[in-house]
């Protein structure tokens, strides 16, 4: 199995992604809420100039019908 590089700019956001989930970790620690963990998580991301959707909804598709209740991403960022 072969692996391809990340580009500057792929590894640029990787950094910032783990900076900002460290930082969010080292300042609140363990127990809290996981909701507490997204919205903080998500400041450190826009300090840091990356955009994002929170609570994505994502369809299941099975046996040729679509649902839309099911799978639901707690961040994605928009590139």
């Amino acid at each position: 199995m072969s692996f391809k590089a990340l580009s500057e700019q792929e590894e640029s956001i990787a950094q910032k992604i783990v900076d900002a989930a460290y930082t969010v970790h080292k300042k609140l620690g363990p127990g809290l809420l996981e909701k507490v963990y997204e919205v903080c998580f998500c400041h450190e991301l826009s300090k840091r100039g990356l955009t994002y959707k929170r609570q994505v909804d994502i369809q299941i598709v099975y046996d040729g019908m679509v649902f839309d209740e099911g799978l639901r991403l707690d961040v994605l960022l928009k590139i």
